[in-house]
């Protein structure tokens, strides 16, 4: 077996938390329990747990992240979804850095309900850009 990330990170609400990984991103659902439920997120088994007691508070919420590299087609085909939705709002909106160079990546962020924030981004050239 191939190894699987995991990830298990704190919501507000599971019920909204659901609507958001599954009906608004796409991820497919997996276990479902009363206070928790995992979705598959690009490869990653990400557990949601209803703690609304430990989601931290807006101005704790900047800095700490997690996110997917998508190739240029899948994450363009995201964003244009996304964009399209008005109960989306970009935490970082959509831009490029780096353009024209094999280290050129383009990337934004958004928030959950509950405040976890997400980064979508693509590399121009993964090799590059990954390499050591």
């Amino acid at each position: 077996m191939d190894p699987v990330l995991h990830l298990s990170i704190v919501v507000a609400d599971l019920d909204e938390a659901r609507g958001f990984y599954v009906d608004i991103l796409g991820c497919s659902p997996g276990r479902v329990h009363e206070d928790w439920m995992d979705v598959w997120f690009w490869g990653l088994q990400l557990t949601l747990q209803q703690r609304p007691d430990q989601v931290p508070p807006p101005e704790r919420r900047e800095v700490r992240h997690f996110g997917v590299t998508l190739d240029a087609e899948e994450f363009a085909a995201l964003v244009t979804r996304l964009e399209a939705r008005s109960d989306v709002t970009w935490v970082v909106p959509v831009s490029t850095d780096n353009l024209g160079s094999p280290l050129q990546q383009t990337k934004g962020k958004l928030a959950d309900p509950s405040g976890n924030v997400i980064e979508f981004k693509t590399y121009l050239d993964p090799e590059a850009a990954l390499a050591l």
